[in-house]
């Protein structure tokens, strides 16, 4: 892998609450708590306990616009998750492409010493 793997943002990611977070905050381009706890089966308090974890990995920030902080997706931390998911896949395809062509020799080894 080009680049080591970010525990607490994937961490961060790990939550289906927060991923769905993520969704919305990309497809509405901002929201506040209350915005978004009113898409979420979840409470106020906890969306804007999800998002102060997203924000702690870098994933969104927050600005204070009166009464309520509008949540933005941070772009490159996004880019930067997204890379290291496609970097730990081509890992994984690699090392199942191996498995796969010892499992397939064994076989070979196990048909040939039963004939």
């Amino acid at each position: 892998m080009s680049a080591p793997v970010d525990d607490a943002l994937w961490s961060a990611i790990g939550d289906p609450t927060r991923r769905r977070v993520i969704d919305l905050l990309l497809a509405a381009g901002s929201g506040t708590s209350t915005s978004l706890s009113e898409r979420l089966p979840v409470s106020r308090q906890a969306v804007a306990k999800h998002l102060a974890v997203l924000d702690g990995a870098g994933l969104v920030h927050g600005q204070t616009a009166g009464r309520e902080r509008h949540y933005r997706i941070d772009e490159e931390q996004l880019a930067r998750a997204l890379a290291q998911l496609d970097a730990v896949s081509t890992a994984w395809d690699g090392r199942l492409q191996r498995i796969k062509r010892l499992a397939e020799a064994l076989q070979d080894q196990t048909t040939k010493g039963s004939t």
